[in-house]
């Protein structure tokens, strides 16, 4: 097997390199704080295209922190035993929610879904920071110069919990039976909601983006969906003087720092050939995981399509399957 990273021995002993922030946990328990101060204000409103026979399928808008409208894609059965189980799904990075047809695979097993676009990036969710309209590219790096608190990643990982919050509260799901599931950002965002939102039961993390940034720079990395942080380095940090500090505030958005608040049983894909989110990265989370965990190790795979997976977890996800094993 080629090598890319760290021998395999060592990637299963491997737990993140970036700093962990001392006042990590304090940071979100103010940011839930906000959250809890902030009315959702949900509307769904019936899609105006083909209604499926078996489904009902909605735009739902909510309002996240900074007064954000953040819109999801929302699927439930019409016919299912109420209350039933609901899905949340997270896009990778700069996409959006997907289409509808994708949806109706769960609420045909009587499970309701939503679909989150992030806010600014490519769907229809606000991002108010000084113009509503799409920034596409550069969250990671959004805030950073400001502060902490000003860390656009920490009002998406919001987002993923009025998320749930939201569909937690509809009469027709079961707020015991929640799941999360998304691959690169998205399972970034499946880590972080599951992290901060203690109800969701399953989550499926795919090759997590947003982890172990200092890692990622050191093994010259900084490409693709990462590129940024080069960016940033080479204009605000030529010299490399506030380079630690940078590395720590970016260390409040780490999902392998957040792993470990995780209460949910976790399913996680694992791709040895990946140069977009490294290998070692991804293990960073799962080794941090303290919940009930299941690794499925994809030797010759990079960031791509993972044949067979998406059948592996779906009993898991529709909770049709009583664990994660």
């Amino acid at each position: 097997m080629p090598c890319l990273d760290f021998p395999l021995s060592e990637l299963q002993a491997y737990t993140g390199t970036n700093p962990r922030p001392a006042d990590f946990d304090d940071y979100w328990k103010r940011a839930l704080a906000e959250l809890d101060a902030t009315d959702p204000k949900p509307q769904l409103t019936l899609w105006d295209g083909i209604q499926p026979k078996n489904s009902e399928v909605f735009d739902l808008t909510f309002t996240g922190v900074g007064g954000a409208r953040i819109y999801a894609k929302y699927v439930r059965p019409k016919h299912a035993a109420s209350p039933h189980p609901a899905i949340l799904e997270f896009h990778g990075y700069t996409g959006h929610s997907g289409d509808w047809m994708d949806k109706l695979r769960f609420s045909g097993e009587g499970v309701a879904v939503a679909s989150m676009d992030c806010r600014g990036q490519g769907g229809r969710s606000e991002d108010p920071g000084g113009t509503k309209g799409n920034t596409h590219h550069g969250h990671i790096i959004r805030g950073l110069s400001e502060g902490p608190e000003k860390l656009l990643f920490r009002n998406i990982f919001l987002d993923t919990v009025q998320l749930a919050r939201v569909v937690a509260s509809f009469d027709e799901v079961d707020q015991s039976r929640l799941a999360c599931t998304g691959g690169s950002q998205g399972g970034a965002l499946s880590i972080a909601c599951a992290a901060l939102e203690p109800r969701i039961r399953r989550c499926v993390s795919i090759y997590p983006f947003l982890s172990d940034y200092k890692r990622v720079w050191n093994m010259d990395l900084v490409k693709d969906a990462y590129a940024e942080l080069k960016t940033y380095m080479r204009t605000f940090d030529p010299l490399a003087v506030n380079r630690e500090k940078i590395f720590e505030t970016l260390g409040y958005i780490d999902v392998h720092h957040l792993a470990p608040r995780i209460q949910a049983d976790v399913v996680m894909a694992l791709t040895l050939q990946d140069a977009i989110c490294p290998p070692s990265t991804q293990y960073a989370v799962f080794n941090n995981l303290r919940s009930k965990k299941t690794s499925v190790v994809y030797p010759d795979f990079g960031h791509e399509h993972l044949p067979g997976f998406a059948d592996s977890v779906f009993h898991f996800l529709t909770f049709t399957a009583a664990s994660a094993e």
